[in-house]
């Protein structure tokens, strides 16, 4: 009896051990399988829409998707009753985005603003993601030019290379929550042509941005761009301070914003505005955004 019972535990041990290997042979197939099949988890809707208020996000149309933009303001608030508080006059912007890849979009405007032009490209260099192999930031770069083209009667002799301004932007963002996200956006900026020898032809700003979700379809923006001090001496001009409220109604955004800057356009509000809130130098407006797929491959979200 002793004998089969020393016999029937070695083999009940054999059996726990062969069952052990098992175990771990199928636990390192998954493991193997999970490592082969691992995905990157990319951050998506870091922010709604590709402006805050004037200052671009990181988003960008999808690949063979296309934004068409209309960005408005109206007259200063402190205009009085005479000119219904600014409601009767406008500034008005016309913007296209269109998606080239995932990675690279092109846009091109027109505003009302000193009639001007503008064009950008805007490439993105890295995209924040969830999980392991963490990317913290979504970074993009973004490169514009304008051209204003008014008749000024002081100004007759100005061709278009003195009317061109270009500026380079680098877009660092990281959504930290579902409902905050943060932008901070070193900026230069170039005039070819300044009002004195004491101004500079180049120019330094800090932009930053911030979105904090309300609801599932509406959010609060801010953005702040701070002009580095003693680069334009010869005339007025103030940081530009912005406050917008996101409204998302299917393929529409709809952005109530009030500003001091009258103008859409970098080279105008980065270092040219004069209004300043506490005076009442308000503008206020809305964006509207629509988005179109014009390819089969193009995506209805942004990426």
């Amino acid at each position: 009896m002793r004998i089969q019972k020393l016999i029937g535990t070695a083999l009940l041990l054999l059996f726990i051990q062969a069952a052990n290997a098992q175990t771990d042979s199928l636990l390192n197939m998954i493991s193997d399988s999970q490592a082969v099949h691992k995905k990157t988890m990319y951050v998506a809707g870091t922010f709604k829409a590709i402006h805050f208020v004037n200052l671009q996000t990181i988003e960008q149309p999808a690949q063979g998707s296309m934004n068409f933009l209309i960005q408005h303001r109206f007259g200063q608030l402190n205009s009085g009753a005479y000119n219904f508080f600014g409601l009767d006059n406008a500034t008005l912007r016309l913007g296209l985005d269109y998606g080239i890849t995932d990675r690279l979009a092109i846009g091109v405007g027109r505003s009302s603003y000193l009639k001007t032009f503008d064009g950008y490209l805007k490439y993105k260099l890295l995209r924040q993601t969830d999980g392991t192999e963490q990317m913290p930031l979504s970074v993009s770069v973004l490169g514009t030019l304008s051209n204003y083209t008014q008749h000024i009667v002081a100004e007759p002799y100005l061709d278009a290379d003195y009317r061109t301004a270009y500026t380079g932007q680098l877009l660092l963002a990281r959504k930290f929550c579902r409902k905050f996200s943060l932008e901070i956006t070193p900026t230069y900026l170039r005039y070819n042509l300044v009002p004195t020898v004491n101004d500079k032809n180049n120019i330094f700003v800090i932009g930053s941005g911030a979105r904090m979700k309300i609801t599932n379809r509406t959010a609060l923006n801010v953005e702040y761009n701070y002009l580095l001090p003693n680069q334009v001496v010869s005339y007025e001009v103030h940081n530009s301070f912005s406050i917008g409220y996101d409204i998302e109604t299917g393929g529409h955004v709809f952005q109530l914003v009030v500003t001091n800057s009258q103008s859409m356009t970098e080279s105008q509000y980065l270092a040219q505005t004069s209004g300043k809130w506490d005076n009442g130098d308000l503008y206020f407006g809305f964006n509207i955004s629509r988005n179109f797929n014009i390819t089969k491959k193009a995506k209805a979200t942004w990426n």
